[in-house]
């Protein structure tokens, strides 16, 4: 038995990172679709008739089913009684049937077929859900947008249930080993593709001249069958490392009710759940409105046709270099050699400049947005190392609230004055979005790390799905918030163009004062109970 688990497929190191990199192809692949529409929010209202309430109910339908039917809870139990390897298949096939809903719902198809007229008639009044005020539809909802959020509320249960088995696969491969390394590697890569998709969704959308929105959304189905194909490969590398190893899949304890009284007793436990909730409701659902957002603040010129930065070609070469900066920063972190390390840096550094020069000459607000993750990928492990081994978690949870307060703050009253300067509002708007891309790496090197030490080993599992489920209601709620808010302050704007975004940026700075008071009371609550938040993770 031993010299088979010696020669087993986790001590190669090849076959461990092969096996991280599908994982983390298949979330790279759900968090571009995760975002698919939102670099072409004003489209939507062109071509489908969706203005702001339409289009954040459907985006905060996403979460519904995980928040009110609680599947993130079930499928942590479909986790734990079924494994890896099922659930993994199981979560890529639920993404591509909700994706496939939600491309019929856009396509020119749809329109004025059965399905279209019935549900204009029908789904305008839910019981129960209405009278609380969380329905996920409401009457005069477009057709479409009804159809597009059911959809979506699959892929949210996909995504989710993908999530989770993702965690639990890198902690089976790697446990022992370059864990940390590794869960920073995937979501460095998993928000690559909100870049991606900041890039591609517009491209496919106005590919040939053609306005079509169903292309951005079947070039999202394509990558979700590749997310697929992704968990189909991952499937039979783990069956492979469990007949080598002799060992049945490892599980997690099972979710119990009872476990929710020792969570729930614990003060730190909920600080950090609430940290967590305001921190990515105050992320998220602004990336779904960021481009239209930049629109209406900043001011575009429109290219000549046979210009080189309105071609099809230009958008492939900024991906490249957007891929440039992302691998050297995060490799900048793991050189060795100074001069190495120096030249990883200033090369990262000079593509940088170069891929904002070119969102600034393609005069496109969803190419600037797509900055938002090159910085975050860059000091990610920094951040992780830096909380390993010196610690101040709860000191950097303060931190990145004041970050997204200035930031939100900055988007609300700053950049609006620069809007008859062209390169002054594309400086700004840069500059803030990369701040808001680094607070926000904050989150992973310091919250999700502290969880172990305020609650019991054995229950760790069924805290972060609490902590998740808890997440999911902000996620849920705050897309349809700023769409409310948006149509109550614009009364009489046709334009999605010439919104006024204050209000819905002041409201999310208020999650960040919020954050800040809880982050602040975090750090109290640490010193007098001395649950070790302010500690190094790895005592040396």
């Amino acid at each position: 038995m031993t010299d088979k688990i010696q020669t087993s497929l986790r001590d190669s190191a090849a076959m461990r990172w092969t096996a991280l990199l599908l994982l983390s192809l298949a979330m790279f692949c759900a968090y571009i679709f995760v975002d698919i529409l939102s670099p072409i929010k004003e489209l939507m209202q062109e071509q489908r008739g969706w203005d702001s309430t339409a289009f954040g109910t459907m985006q905060g339908s996403e979460t519904f089913l995980n928040v009110f039917v609680f599947f993130l809870i079930f499928a942590g139990i479909i986790l734990d009684k079924m494994g890896v390897r099922f659930t993994a298949i199981l979560s890529g096939a639920v993404m591509l049937a909700g994706a496939l809903i939600k491309y019929y719902a856009v396509s020119d198809g749809f329109a004025g077929s059965a399905l279209d007229v019935w549900f204009t008639n029908n789904l305008n009044h839910i019981p129960v859900f209405e009278q609380l005020g969380v329905s996920p539809f409401y009457e005069g909802m477009p057709a479409s947008a009804k159809v597009a959020a059911c959809g979506f509320m699959i892929f949210g249960c996909g995504v989710e249930m993908a999530g989770i088995t993702v965690s639990r696969g890198i902690v089976k491969w790697f446990k022992g080993r370059e864990m940390a390394l590794a869960m920073g590697s995937e979501m460095a890569l998993a928000r690559l593709g909100v870049a991606t998709c900041m890039i591609f969704s517009p491209f496919f959308a106005k590919l040939g001249g053609d306005i079509n929105v169903s292309r951005s959304v079947a070039f999202g189905v394509v990558l979700i069958c590749i997310a697929l194909m992704m968990f189909i490969v991952y499937f039979f590398m783990d069956k492979k490392l469990d007949s080598q190893t002799g060992e049945a899949e490892e599980k997690d304890d099972p979710f119990k009710i009872s476990d929710l009284g020792k969570i729930l007793s614990s003060m730190g436990f909920w600080l950090v759940a609430l940290l967590c909730v305001l921190y990515y409701s105050a992320i998220f659902p602004f990336q779904k409105y960021a481009v239209n957002m930049l629109q209406c603040n900043l001011t575009f010129h429109e290219l000549p046709a046979d210009s080189f930065w309105a071609s099809s070609s230009v958008t492939i070469v900024q991906y490249v270099i957007m891929l440039v900066v992302a691998a050297t920063a995060f490799m900048f972190n793991f050189m060795k050699k100074k001069s190495l390390k120096n030249s990883m840096l200033l090369l990262s550094v000079v593509s940088l400049v170069v891929y904002c020069y070119m969102g600034y000459m393609r005069q496109s607000a969803e190419s600037i947005f797509a900055v938002f993750p090159l910085l975050a990928v860059g000091i990610t492990p920094i951040l992780g190392s830096y909380v390993d081994h010196k610690g101040k978690a709860a000191s950097m949870l303060v931190l990145g609230s004041l970050l997204l307060i200035l930031c939100h703050l900055t988007f609300a009253f700053v950049l609006p004055q620069f809007k008859s300067s062209q390169v002054g509002g594309v400086v700004v708007a840069y500059v803030t979005i990369l701040v808001l891309g680094a607070s926000f790496s904050l989150v992973p090197a310091s919250l999700w790390p502290s969880v172990p030490k305020l609650v019991d080993a054995k229950i760790i599992g069924s805290a972060y799905a609490l902590i998740f489920w808890i997440q999911n209601i902000g996620l849920w709620l705050f897309p349809l918030l700023i769409g409310k808010v948006l149509d109550k302050t614009n009364v009489g704007v046709t334009d999605p163009t010439q919104l006024n975004y204050t209000a819905p940026l002041v409201m999310l700075a208020g999650l960040g004062v919020i954050a800040l008071i809880i982050g602040l009371a975090l750090k109290v609550v640490d010193k007098k109970r001395h649950l070790g938040l302010e500690e190094p993770n790895i005592k040396e």
